[in-house]
């Protein structure tokens, strides 16, 4: 697994098995330097940034979250979360959103560790939230560990799912992993286990394959990070050489 996120003219990319964060230079590509965040777990793999705040936040499988200030002081905070958290968002309130994998749940909280909701997934038959960003209705749009994506709501209600039938174009979903999502609603998933990059929209009721020029094609997509000001997709790889690959100009 490889997370990757991007504020300003930095790259962050974590990746399975290590205990520090990667900075690359947006620009050039070359590496700048690492953040070493103390006490962070060896399957550590969610990652997001946030502008308002200049932070980094970091998902450790030993449930907690880790906060590292970019302003210059790289003080590290930590706070409890629920059991086995996994994918990281940052939502229109500016807090960061937790997909609680073994809790079956999302919480959301506030950038120094207050929990300022919980949506429960369970009872709605979402089990294994491996990552969650919010759309701009304010629903989230939820992969699920195995073989679906879900629109649900504020109550943890499915509001839309993608299954069987709005998949006849382009097939079934396989390990569903990272989102993105674009200021249009548009959705964008890691289908790991089909080694591509689908393209939904915000009903989940229309779909396509992503056609990224790449040598020896993308191999097990697990980390995925849109930077809409550069239009340009990062692309985490899990299986094969584990490249972080790059596509500029995305029109979506």
């Amino acid at each position: 697994m490889t997370a990757i996120t991007s504020l300003g003219d930095d790259v962050f990319v974590l990746r399975l098995g290590g205990s520090q964060v990667e900075v690359y230079d947006a620009r050039t590509f070359a590496l700048q330097r690492h953040i070493t965040i103390p006490g962070l777990g060896s399957s550590s793999c969610g990652l997001a940034a946030s502008i308002r705040y200049d932070c980094l936040y970091a998902s450790d499988w030993l449930n907690r979250i880790h906060r590292v200030d970019l302003s210059g002081s790289s003080a590290v905070k930590q706070w409890s979360v629920s059991h086995h958290p996994r994918g990281l968002s940052v939502n229109t309130e500016h807090n960061v959103v937790v997909a609680c994998i073994g809790a079956h749940k999302l919480q959301e909280y506030t950038t120094h560790g207050t929990l300022v909701r919980e949506i429960s997934l369970q009872q709605a038959g979402v089990s294994s939230p491996w990552h969650a960003v919010q759309l701009s209705t304010g629903d989230y749009v939820v992969s699920h560990g195995a073989v679906s994506v879900y629109i649900v709501g504020l109550d943890g209600q499915v509001l839309h799912s993608y299954d069987q039938s709005q998949a006849l174009n382009v097939g079934p979903v396989s390990g569903p992993a990272s989102l993105a999502v674009t200021k249009n609603d548009n959705i964008l998933v890691a289908d790991c286990g089909n080694n591509r990059i689908l393209s939904l929209d915000s009903s989940l009721s229309s779909t396509r394959e992503l056609v990224l020029p790449v040598d020896n094609d993308i191999q097990s997509p697990c980390g995925l990070f849109l930077d809409e000001l550069r239009k340009r997709l990062y692309v985490g790889e899990f299986g094969g050489e584990k490249r972080v690959l790059v596509f500029d100009n995305m029109q979506l």
